[in-house]
């Protein structure tokens, strides 16, 4: 969530950013900020009406103790009108209070100076690309066909089972997942990211605090009956952990890693590139959350890139990095990073981690704070990043070590997994 006295200080910066986004803000904005010149100035006066009932109540007792009974009874009856205005004063209050909040939930992030302008996705920077994009030769397979012939992956069973996108992993591609998430924690823990194992279902005012809610796209499980969320990402509980503290300025920055199954609906998801495991509705992922003092988030940011960069050399996966276009960028984010793995079989660039700065917007709805060396408190700034996200490195994987006589594991991965080809 903006924060309210940027808008009122920086509306035009606003305004001209949002445009980023193919937002026009122009109005809602200026709807925004009208919205809270009443509220303040309904403020002020409920603290005069308060400071005179109290006045007058404290010269009640001295009246009557000078005799002065009738003034006594008029001053009385003139602090009972007070405190009915006051009542009235403190409803209209909390009614401007919920009417901003809810014009401000509705407002996305503003993109940095440096996030390009665009609508989709083919407006995205390419920023670099590592590695030898290959062209899988006659007899190549695409990862669905190598997962069933080497029974790996069973999808009609999780069909079966539940429905189309949540695959059943067996023998050596349960294997392969479950180093695949040892590799990537114990990376992330040399990095200095602390591990944490979350729950998988979130309150409402978690699902607020990191921005999944008001979920505007139906993409989050909801259980109605116990009001409770299946978690998209393990961002979101992770970076609830420390909602409404006051953190420690020496305690900074705070580092966190994460696995998680995560469960989307991805609704309105159909074609050719939900095939196999291209879009699940359940499926693995390894997250890293950061807060830092604000000065210290860009260089962060830097950092994590570094970090995802480093991930998919070890696993020996082409790869390349997108600054995101303002039009395709998340809601709550201020900058994001994609990266991208080269499917050989499917001649085409997927999607396995976006590194984001997130700045004030999440940190603000969650007041997660620290107190500086002026004694007051301040927002943190919160990153978060993949680091990784499995079905989309699975597949790239099976398809891009795919020799002759199996899948070739890269060296980094063989002490987990245990084996060296499949």
């Amino acid at each position: 969530m903006l924060e309210i006295t940027y808008l009122r200080s920086q509306a035009a910066e606003a305004i001209s950013g949002l445009k980023k986004r193919g937002l026009d803000a122009n109005q809602r904005i200026k709807d925004i900020l009208k919205l809270d010149e009443l509220r303040r100035e309904n403020q002020n006066e409920l603290d005069q009406t308060l400071a005179e009932s109290n006045r007058i109540s404290k010269e009640i007792g001295q009246l009557f103790k000078e005799g002065k009974r009738e003034e006594a009874d008029a001053a009385k009856a003139q602090t009972a009108a007070l405190k009915n205005k006051i009542k009235d004063l403190q409803q209209e209050q909390e009614q401007l209070k919920h009417s901003l909040e809810q014009d401000l939930l509705a407002l996305p992030n503003v993109p940095l100076d440096t996030v390009p302008a665009g609508n989709s996705e083919a407006d995205n920077e390419i920023v670099q690309k590592v590695g030898e994009q290959m062209t899988l030769g006659h007899g190549a397979k695409p990862h669905w066909e190598l997962a069933e012939d080497l029974k790996l992956i069973r999808f009609d069973l999780g069909v079966k089972i539940t429905g189309a996108g949540f695959p059943v992993y067996q023998g050596k591609g349960a294997r392969l997942q479950r180093a695949l998430i040892n590799f990537f924690l114990e990376e992330n823990i040399k990095a200095g990211f602390e591990e944490y194992q979350p729950p998988l279902m979130v309150n409402e005012t978690s699902g607020y605090g990191t921005g999944q809610l008001p979920d505007k796209e139906g993409q989050m499980y909801h259980m109605p009956e116990d009001n409770l969320y299946a978690i998209p990402t393990a961002e979101v509980p992770i970076t609830n952990i420390f909602r409404d503290e006051i953190l420690n300025s020496e305690d900074l920055p705070i580092k966190a890693t994460a696995y998680s199954a995560c469960f989307r609906r991805e609704a309105g998801s159909y074609g050719k590139d939900v095939r196999g495991l291209n879009r699940l509705h359940q499926f693995d992922k390894v997250e890293i959350v950061a807060l830092t003092k604000p000065e210290d988030s860009m260089a962060m940011l830097d950092a994590m890139v570094e970090h995802v960069a480093a991930l998919l050399q070890k696993l020996e996966l082409p790869y390349r990095i997108l600054k995101l276009c303002g039009g395709d960028l998340g809601f709550t984010s201020s900058i994001t990073y994609d990266f991208e793995v080269w499917s050989a079989a499917q001649e085409r660039w997927l999607e396995v981690s976006s590194v984001s700065n997130f700045q004030t917007f999440q940190t603000n709805r969650m007041k997660i704070r620290y107190r500086g060396e002026d004694k007051k408190t301040h927002l943190l700034h919160s990153l978060n990043g993949s680091a990784l996200a499995l079905p989309r490195i699975v597949a790239a994987l099976l398809e891009n070590h795919q020799e002759e006589d199996g899948i070739r594991i890269p060296e980094a991965l063989q002490g987990f997994t245990g084996f060296e080809k499949i």
